[in-house]
């Protein structure tokens, strides 16, 4: 019964890239972001919730570790033959979690660190930062102060009033705190590889959301669209110097993204908001169950060591 729960929180992601996809097409980019990054974070809680879990219980069935846990009667599992090669899996899966996602914090950190020092070297207007390069490039770079890094480039590939857009664009990303949606979608994907899809559509939405700040801020749909669509085919195909983890107005599906500017405000289906509910119960399930497993292998710890069961 207790592998079965602990299975649960492995399993329920899966479902998540078709209901993200979902939820994309349908809903705002503001609820999708919220709705979205919090049940990725929640998926992961459960499957590392899980894993961890297995692997306490079979290092248990060890007598080194099981001694120093202070078992003094065997821990009751199932068959040895299935628990340690499960433990065993899961400690491997939790270990090179832990390292690629230790390797992308290093390496994101360290291009932030370049980014915004290469910043500070150079002259501002306001929150406008300009490189000189020949290379079109944008995008908000997080930090106090925040920061909108542009090429010259960039600039003389645009209209006055499509660098006013573009920067509308990037200061959303900034005052809209969504690098730390960013980070917490980067997370949830080391966690589970089902979750990588999140993580992207996550990327999608966070855009889009600063697409229609965009918009709002400078009155124009149609102007935001355009200043969109002739910075990306700028930028597509010259070389970027940019963090990865920056948000840009140049990134992700950018057809789809003018599409949805150019397209008028739909009216939202009623189903959508139960597909949000659904994903939303996925990610509660999979949290709810691998606690209710890791108590029963708790109960059942106590048990081995001599006490009495709950």
């Amino acid at each position: 019964m207790t592998i079965t729960l602990l299975l649960i929180p492995l399993l329920l992601p899966c479902a998540s890239p078709f209901l993200a996809r979902r939820i994309l097409d349908h809903r705002s980019p503001v609820a999708a972001l919220w709705t979205l990054t919090v049940s990725a974070l929640l998926l992961a809680a459960g499957t590392v919730a899980a894993l961890g879990t297995f692997a306490v219980t079979g290092l248990l069935k060890i007598p080194a570790f099981a001694a120093l846990g202070e078992l003094v009667h065997p821990l009751r599992t199932p068959s040895e033959r299935l628990v340690l090669p499960v433990a065993a899996l899961a400690a491997g899966l939790l270990t090179l979690g832990t390292f690629a996602l230790g390797r992308s914090a290093v390496r994101q950190a360290a291009g932030l660190r370049t980014a915004r020092s290469q910043a500070e070297r150079r002259s501002t207007a306001g929150d406008l930062c300009v490189v000189d390069s020949p290379h079109p490039d944008a995008y908000a770079l997080p930090g106090r102060p925040h920061r909108i890094v542009v090429t010259t480039g960039m600039l003389r590939a645009l209209r006055p009033d499509e660098r006013e857009a573009l920067f509308a664009h990037e200061r959303a990303h900034n005052t809209g705190g969504h690098r730390y949606f960013l980070a917490a979608a980067e997370l949830a994907a080391h966690c589970h590889p089902a979750l990588r899809a999140v993580r992207e559509a996550v990327r999608l939405v966070a855009e889009r959301a600063a697409d229609e700040a965009a918009a709002t801020a400078v009155g124009d749909r149609r102007l935001t669209a355009r200043a969109i669509a002739r910075a990306a085919l700028a930028a597509h195909a010259a070389d970027s110097d940019r963090p990865a983890f920056t948000p840009a107005a140049t990134t992700g599906p950018v057809p789809r993204r003018v599409a949805a500017l150019l397209s008028p405000a739909a009216r939202t289906p009623r189903i959508v908001p139960w597909i949000a509910v659904l994903l939303a119960a996925c990610a509660v399930i999979s949290c709810a169950t691998a606690a209710t497993g890791a108590l029963s292998v708790h109960q059942d710890i106590e048990v081995a060591q001599g006490e009495a069961s709950r």
